[in-house]
């Protein structure tokens, strides 16, 4: 069994308010959820108007397929034009 874990620090630039900000977070998060069989939810900077931790989990027996799938959920944040990608970290354990 391999794990592997996404860590995703973002900036959305144009909200103004935790709300703007949790809009454009949801939409993300819906659907990356719906797309992929994985687990993401936001893990930090919950009280900063225009910065978001995200995190994401994957359970499975090839490293090789789930490194895939995590850079195809990178490929989606980095093409998302309401947010920022400023740092990622993959680990696998």
């Amino acid at each position: 069994m391999i794990i592997g874990t996404l860590q995703v620090k973002l900036r959305i630039p144009d909200a103004d308010s935790l709300k703007a900000k949790r809009f454009v977070i949801r939409s993300m998060v819906d659907r990356i959820r719906a797309r992929f069989n994985l687990s993401i939810s936001e893990i930090g900077s919950q009280d900063s108007w225009q910065m978001a931790l995200l995190g994401v989990a994957m359970i499975g027996s090839e490293q090789r397929f789930m490194n895939q799938v995590l850079s195809k959920v990178m490929d989606i944040l980095r093409g998302e034009r309401r947010l920022e990608v400023i740092d990622s970290r993959l680990e696998f354990l």
